[in-house]
């Protein structure tokens, strides 16, 4: 076997092995604990689909309460969180390539740097931020509502923080996209008297379409499985009001007292079944469209 047939696995095995030590294996036994009744500590016993018939079709049961409240808080912020990092991190990178912007590499930067920030960092700075002693909400506006307990404020600060630090990101690749379109297009639509709207439309939009697709399926995936910003600045809300699933999952299989792992993995497959259907059907739509 000659360098250039051991080339390719030298690059791609690494990759590899991590993928099957660290997604593949846990996600498999995942699957397989979500069928068993297990508590971390002993051997799982295997109860069929005992599990997702109380998380599904059993009301009377705490599970599937939980498991309703929890996707529909998860719901709620994907359904506005999802369209706000997609509008506006747009918008800013359509704005920054205005030829009187100035210092663009520095408001780039400055977007940026925020999703470079822990959660827990974050979530402290805009606590103080918002604390009706302390924050300017409540010095200079002269709010008196605790808005990590009063809703809707307590959603509001979620989405805040969420659009705060995951603007930057998608910022970028629509600037690195936009980039990559010939100014031949948009000189002679200029020609034709095409004006800042028309030229976004019928030109940006579809030279980015791809990158577009990209960002839209991967926010809804990661906003799918948000966990640490209504854990940390509101603590699941007013009568969990901002409880999503992933706080129950976390909360079942590591909380206080005796671990429902099993339980917990049902409600993970349950959630990943959801996000794998909803990403393909924001593929299928927009590829769709965009041809």
């Amino acid at each position: 076997m000659n360098k250039k047939s051991i080339a390719p696995f030298v690059f791609v095995g690494p990759h590899l092995i991590l993928f099957l030590i660290f997604i593949l294996i846990p996600t498999l036994y995942g699957i397989y604990a979500s069928f068993t009744q297990w508590n971390l500590m002993n051997d799982p016993v295997w109860v069929g689909m005992a599990n997702y018939k109380a998380i599904l079709f059993d009301e009377s049961s705490t599970f599937h309460n939980q498991f309703v409240n929890g996707l529909s808080n998860t719901l709620i912020f994907v359904g506005i969180s999802v369209p706000l990092l997609i509008v506006i991190p747009l918008s800013v990178a359509v704005a920054l390539e205005h030829k009187k912007v100035r210092m663009k590499g520095f408001i780039q930067a400055l977007l940026y740097i925020p999703g470079l920030i822990s959660i827990s960092a974050a979530a402290l700075i805009w606590l103080l931020i918002f604390n009706k002693q302390l924050g300017i909400t409540g010095n200079l506006f002269h709010s008196q509502a605790a808005w990590p307990a009063t809703q809707p404020y307590a959603w509001i600060i979620i989405f805040v923080i969420t659009v705060w630090g995951g603007v930057g990101g998608n910022m970028i690749i629509y600037r690195a996209s936009i980039a990559g379109v010939s100014r031949d297009l948009y000189e002679a639509a200029e020609m034709d008297g095409a004006g800042a709207g028309r030229k976004f439309i019928s030109i940006t939009l579809p030279s980015i379409r791809f990158p577009l697709i990209f960002t839209f399926v991967m926010t809804t995936a990661g906003a799918f499985n948000v966990f640490g910003q209504p854990l940390m600045m509101t603590d699941g809300g007013p009568r969990q009001t901002t409880h999503v699933l992933m706080m129950y999952i976390r909360q079942l299989a590591f909380g206080h007292g005796e671990s429902i792992a099993g339980m917990a993995s049902a409600m993970a497959v349950l959630l990943g079944l959801v996000i794998l259907v909803i990403s393909a059907l924001q593929y299928y739509v927009m590829n769709r469209n965009a041809h």
